[in-house]
């Protein structure tokens, strides 16, 4: 469903956007980040994902994403990483979501499923992986291929995946029962899904590798999965990565090509990222590097984008939307940086301070006229 404006603006940035029932008040979106924060025994977020999401809400982001949220146990990239596989864990987000609507944010969901990537130290301790004696477990994958010098993962059965289709549509209707109003499935830099889109990570003989159709045949199942556990209201959104920036490996052609055709399984809006596959990847990094992709996939989908990656500059970010590149725009460490990015951005950007998504209570702080 083709994002609207509810209203003009000579400021594109700020201008609303509306897909299916849920409108965001801007294009400036939180991109997930994970924060490696939570007990390790059950997956519940905390007050720190709450004062974290929350201030970036209260801070003018029109959407606000969780981290990659796990599935199932076993699909967490660390055993400090939240979940929704259970009622009580989506009790905790009911919570978190309640407060990132008062401030007038959208509050999102990544549901994720790290496979071979999964069981890793928290990067401050090193990122390796975490032994079943130490806390971690075994890993699966759709082949029995590491991730560099992860663990070797186990290959998944059919069963097996059959099951983690059904944890991502069980993960999606507590999602919407939180109070969650976007959803995204997170297929992208070398978590479970992607390992299936990619010949150097799925070297499966069945019906979930070799082929194109059916390398994405997980993507589809867990996409149409998702999208009959949530309410028609709910925005669907897709995290793709273009390009395993890798030779023998998923590329942007074939990111457009699955684009297009989740396009009619009830994907809104696509989220465009890359890498994270092939630990020999060569990623020419520069500013707005992954903008391409996103605007390969709106022109050729005909679905809207949004763009992420070394977006840091209000002009940079306004630029994007001007040349057609994207519908939104994610920010990831500049918003680690600047909780209020959007409200320096709007400032910049000649956005009155009235209009701006300054809380009631922060007005007093406006930047002047």
């Amino acid at each position: 469903m083709v994002g609207t404006l509810d209203r003009m603006t000579a400021v594109p940035l700020f201008a609303p956007i509306t897909l299916r029932g849920v409108t965001a008040r801007n294009r400036v979106w939180l991109a997930p980040m994970c924060q490696y924060s939570v007990d390790a025994r059950d997956g519940i977020p905390t007050q720190w994902h709450l004062v974290h999401l929350g201030a970036r809400a209260a801070g003018g982001f029109g959407l606000v994403m969780t981290e990659a949220t796990a599935v199932t146990p076993e699909g967490r990239i660390s055993a400090q990483d939240t979940g929704i596989w259970t009622d009580r864990q989506a009790e905790h987000w009911a919570g978190i979501t309640g407060f990132i609507k008062e401030q007038g944010a959208v509050p999102a969901i990544q549901l994720a499923h790290a496979g071979r990537k999964g069981s890793t130290a928290q990067p401050w301790h090193g990122r390796g992986s975490v032994a079943p004696a130490d806390g971690g477990w075994i890993t699966s994958g759709p082949s029995a291929r590491p991730f560099g010098d992860l663990a070797a993962p186990v290959a998944m059965t059919v069963e097996q995946i059959d099951a983690t289709v059904q944890a991502f549509a069980e993960a999606a209707k507590r999602a919407a029962d939180a109070g969650f109003e976007a959803v995204e499935v997170h297929a992208a830099h070398g978590y479970l899904l992607h390992q299936f889109l990619s010949p150097l990570s799925n070297r499966r003989t069945d019906s979930y590798g070799g082929s194109f159709a059916d390398r994405i045949r997980l993507t589809v199942r867990a996409v149409d999965a998702v999208r009959a556990a949530i309410p028609e209201r709910i925005p669907l959104l897709l995290r793709l990565s273009a390009t395993d920036w890798a030779d023998g490996g998923w590329t942007v052609e074939e990111t457009v090509e699955l684009s297009a055709l989740l396009s009619g399984h009830g994907v809104d809006l696509f989220d465009l990222s890359s890498g994270g596959n092939d630990p020999g990847q060569q990623i020419p990094i520069a500013p707005g590097y992954q903008v391409p992709f996103a605007r390969s996939v709106r022109a050729k989908a005909g679905t809207p984008t949004a763009a992420v990656g070394l977006i840091t500059e209000p002009r940079q970010a306004q630029g994007i939307l001007d040349e057609g590149s994207a519908d939104a725009v994610f920010l990831a460490r500049a918003a680690l940086r600047e909780p209020a990015w959007p409200l320096r951005a709007a400032h910049e950007l000649g956005v009155a301070a009235a209009d701006a998504p300054y809380p009631v209570q922060y007005r007093r702080g406006a930047y002047p006229a």
